[in-house]
């Protein structure tokens, strides 16, 4: 038997519970963490360490029994000892909703005109899933869901692992019994990014965020949860037991809020019909820019008095409406699918509708993301589809309905034979490399609809550094056709540029020195400046190193590009496939005949010395003379790698002020430090 726990032992267990707690509430609930995430990391890891050896400490509102990886044989019932009731919804979308209830409730209280409006309580209402949350002494025993109402299923295992749900609430004096009842939601941009993930991935995917949330926690193995980010918002009450319930609703929650759970900020405390209808319109107004779905907003008699007094009719409680908004998803007719080229040159076919009213406005075209989702979807010209936009999310086409596809539907949707195998814009040939969704216009920078992309790439920072030209400059260099092409930005003169504008004479000035700076730069960072596909700033680097000459770069085979540090098949593909096309071998040459140009030393490896050839560098904190840029730049022209982060592999770990968790990194496995006298001392060889 294990060595029962010293007292310093428990006390410590019971302070790193309390901390990590503390410290998961301001980061889930709040939005407000005090301590960096490796911090955490560092208090969970020993809290692991001391249950593990003393699991007798290992308490249900240990944070550690936040586990992924549960399975259960089946779901529980759970019996609601206060049953979850729905509450009646005022389909009539506009002011009239709110108005016919305040007037219900005056009429059921024998109130005239001359009585004061009656206050009410009005919040969102949540498009996700009725949980209902039984704490015990403080401590969360049970989830459950709504189910009929009257007996849900238990699915403790999976809300466990939502963050944001306190796994003992907070206070000194809990509740010896209280249920908290709320709904548990995916948001807009966890979804979609679970969406993206599956499109890479060439796998199903998911409707929309309130299925896919209540379809997670229903699963039997919570280990599907691991990559479903879901949210929770409280809303109410159920079982409470030795604790005095608030007069208020708007106070309930403002005590719910206290014990820990988040509660949303989006409600008010409106007084009558007038109330009602403001909160409805503004928060119509803001939908949109909601970070999760709403479809409506509940109402409810501010005073506890008031509602007890109204009670309920057919289970459901005269106190309290959910006032609907339009609808987010529609059925209607797909006319024809269209291809748009993006500013990267990915290939996106897209669904032109017969127009539909969705979400609160008029819907004529829907993104279908790729051709392996409309082929997996099966969505062909004439089928009715069901679109769905939600806040700012693009409208997209979520399925066919295929009792009323019609018989002379077209052909399943083949995005190469539909585009002939040509770029609809420049007509440059497309591609699709292996274990990739999207198809892509070859034409980078010479292609119209990649312009802007091409043309801001070229004078990022880390490639051409052209200073000043930014995205409103060349949105209107572009939009008034004054740059076509790369080469057209070292044509640009003082006359068309004093035209544009908010372009000052000095303005005008500064940008063309600074177009004029660039023109002398590495070849590293030109071809850099080019966007080739799978060729990033360190790749161009090594390519410039191993040429040392854009032309026998140009020539070169793809057994001789495979040559390069770190240039595999793919890669060594790319930059051929890019040099075959005459445009941009015409474009490379225009270029240097604008004057764009590179020192004749710049050569191969051989033609300087390279004292960090073959090491590994890590740089952090912040160094007395050099920026993190400039410190990259001489550590890989001297041969070195730059690493994001420490690991066996590091060779030095160079740290300036305010070093962060790399340090201690560095520390732990024993990587030499120095600093930035080290650093220059190394590059001196």
């Amino acid at each position: 038997m294990p060595e029962s726990a010293a007292p310093q032992t428990i006390e410590r267990a019971a302070a790193l519970r309390a901390q990590l707690n503390h410290h998961a509430h301001l980061y889930y609930v709040l939005d407000a963490p005090e301590i960096p995430d490796a911090e955490y990391d560092k208090l969970f890891q020993e809290l692991e360490a001391i249950e593990a050896a003393h699991p007798e400490l290992r308490t249900a509102d240990s944070p550690t029994q936040r586990v992924i990886g549960q399975v259960l044989p089946g779901l529980v019932p759970v019996r609601h000892t206060v049953p979850m009731l729905s509450i009646r919804t005022e389909t009539d979308t506009t002011a009239g909703g709110a108005e016919a209830f305040d007037a219900r409730v005056r009429r059921e209280l024998g109130l005239t005109e001359a009585d004061p409006p009656v206050e009410y309580a009005a919040e969102l209402k949540f498009d996700g899933l009725a949980i209902n949350l039984r704490y015990e002494g403080g401590v969360l025993v049970q989830a459950a869901t709504r189910g009929d109402g009257e007996t849900g299923e238990d699915v403790t295992h999976n809300i466990r692992t939502i963050g944001q749900i306190p796994l003992r609430l907070m206070g000194h004096t809990p509740p010896p019994v209280i249920e908290i009842r709320g709904e548990v939601y995916m948001r807009r941009d966890d979804f979609e990014r679970l969406n993206e993930r599956q499109r890479e991935k060439g796998a199903k995917t998911y409707i929309n965020p309130r299925n896919t949330a209540a379809g997670a926690v229903r699963q039997l193995d919570n280990r599907s949860l691991a990559d479903k980010k879901l949210s929770f918002f409280a809303y109410g009450l159920g079982d409470v037991q030795g604790w005095e319930r608030p007069a208020t609703h708007s106070s309930l929650l403002d005590a719910i809020a206290a014990f820990g759970l988040p509660v949303n900020a989006d409600r008010t405390v409106a007084p009558g019909a007038a109330g009602l209808v403001e909160f409805h319109q503004r928060i119509a107004d803001k939908r949109d820019a909601l970070p999760f779905d709403i479809d409506g907003v509940v109402y409810k008699v501010n005073s506890r008095e008031l509602q007890q007094k109204l009670g309920f009719v057919s289970r459901e409680p005269r106190w309290a409406v959910a006032h609907k908004y339009p609808a987010q998803e529609q059925m209607t007719r797909v006319l024809d699918i269209d291809i748009q080229v993006g500013r990267t040159g990915k290939l996106t076919p897209v669904a032109k509708l017969e127009p539909v009213f969705v979400g609160g406005t008029t819907v004529s075209n829907a993104t279908l993301h790729n051709e392996d989702e409309t082929r997996r979807k099966d969505v062909r010209i004439g089928d009715m589809v069901i679109v769905r936009r939600a806040g700012d999310v693009i409208p997209e086409v979520v399925g066919i309905v295929v009792d009323k596809r019609p018989a002379d539907v077209g052909e399943p949707f083949d995005l190469y034979k539909r585009l002939g195998g040509q770029c609809p814009i420049c007509h440059s040939p497309i591609e699709r490399e292996e274990g990739e969704a999207d198809w892509r216009c070859t034409g980078g920078i010479t292609c119209p609809a990649q312009r802007k992309q091409a043309l801001l790439h070229f004078a990022s920072r880390r490639a051409m550094d052209i200073e000043g030209l930014g995205d409103k400059l060349v949105d209107q260099l572009v939009d008034g056709g004054i740059v076509k092409t790369v080469p057209d930005l070292y044509r640009l003169g003082l006359a068309n540029l004093t035209a544009l504008e908010r372009m000052g004479e000095k303005s005008a000035q500064n940008l063309l020195a600074g177009i004029e700076k660039s023109k002398s730069t590495t070849l590293g960072r030109f071809l850099f400046s080019l966007g080739i596909r799978q060729v990033g700033e360190t790749t161009a680097k090594d390519l410039a190193r191993h040429f040392g000459n854009i032309d026998r770069l140009m020539d070169a085979r793809v057994e001789e590009l495979l040559e390069v540090n770190d240039v595999g098949p793919i890669v060594a593909e790319s930059i051929r496939h890019f040099f075959e096309q005459p445009h941009h071998r015409e474009i490379v040459e225009q270029l240097r005949a604008c004057g764009v140009h590179w020192p004749d030393q710049e050569g191969t490896a051989s033609d300087a010395p390279r004292p960090l050839l073959g090491k590994t560098l890590v740089l952090t904190g912040t160094f007395p003379t050099l920026s993190r840029d400039e410190a990259k730049d001489l550590i890989e022209a001297a041969g070195g790698k730059v690493s994001g982060s420490v690991s066996k592999k590091t060779t030095y770990v160079i740290a300036g002020a305010e070093a962060g968790s790399k340090l201690d990194k560095a520390r732990e496995l024993g990587v030499e430090v120095l600093d930035e006298d080290g650093l220059r001392a190394l590059l001196a060889g």
